[in-house]
């Protein structure tokens, strides 16, 4: 969520401070943005703070509750990052902290979902960037996005629905020891109308342009060549 640069707010706080409000990553988009930040020079590093602003929620005990940004968050605190921009979206500092996730919760700010997609309690939120899991579904999901498997969507945490959606169409023991494998299954089941409720579905990939071949029985209707009418 790249901010563009109007009147908003900014502070700046110490990324070790950020609380996360998701449970896990994809260790392997962390490690891209890891590769990305160990490119860039000096001035680029520099930039590239100032442009990217950590959405947050002001909680309870004055503690920022970033929204967006995990994986850039846990790579720049890996890479050392010391500070970062926030931007503050709501200030819900005065409120008990149950009716704050309430709040979190209505508002879709919150995922406590852990790497076998359980939903957990508030309480095991990790307390640093740096104590985000890994969710392999969902470094999956992410590059089966980028591969064209479905479309970027607005909906909060469309990777990770997806990634549940992967979770049980692809064995994690294939995820693990062949990430391309894997890739390839779940470009496979991407376009299958059972993935429609899914953000960003993009439909149903006809046969001809997969290259897959038609379902025994369904064979392609083949045009028999027009008659030529003898003079």
């Amino acid at each position: 969520m790249n901010l563009q640069n109007t009147d908003l707010h900014l502070i700046t706080v110490k990324l070790d401070e950020l609380r996360p409000t998701q449970i896990t990553v994809g260790f392997r988009e962390v490690n891209a943005k890891r590769a990305h930040w160990q490119a860039l020079d000096k001035k680029g590093r520099a930039a590239a703070i100032d442009s990217h602003w950590f959405p947050a929620v002001l909680g309870p005990k004055s503690r920022y509750y970033v929204v967006d940004h995990h994986h850039l968050g846990r790579a720049w605190l890996e890479e050392s990052v010391e500070s970062v921009r926030v931007t503050v979206l709501k200030d819900l500092s005065w409120l008990e902290p149950t009716i704050f996730w309430r709040m979190m919760e209505h508002n879709q700010w919150v995922h406590p979902f852990d790497a076998s997609g359980k939903r957990c309690e508030f309480d095991q939120l990790p307390k640093q960037l740096l104590g985000l899991a890994d969710d392999p579904y969902r470094s999956l999901a992410g590059e089966l996005r980028t591969s064209g498997g479905y479309a970027k969507d607005t909906t909060p945490f469309s990777e990770f629905l997806w990634a549940d959606y992967l979770r049980r169409k692809v064995s994690e023991m294939r995820l693990r020891k062949d990430f391309d494998a894997a890739l390839a299954d779940a470009l496979s089941h991407a376009h299958n109308p059972e993935a429609r409720y899914l953000p960003g579905w993009s439909g149903v990939v006809p046969a001809a342009a997969t290259g897959v071949p038609a379902a025994p029985g369904k064979a392609a209707k083949v045009d028999k060549p027009a008659k030529v009418k003898k003079s």
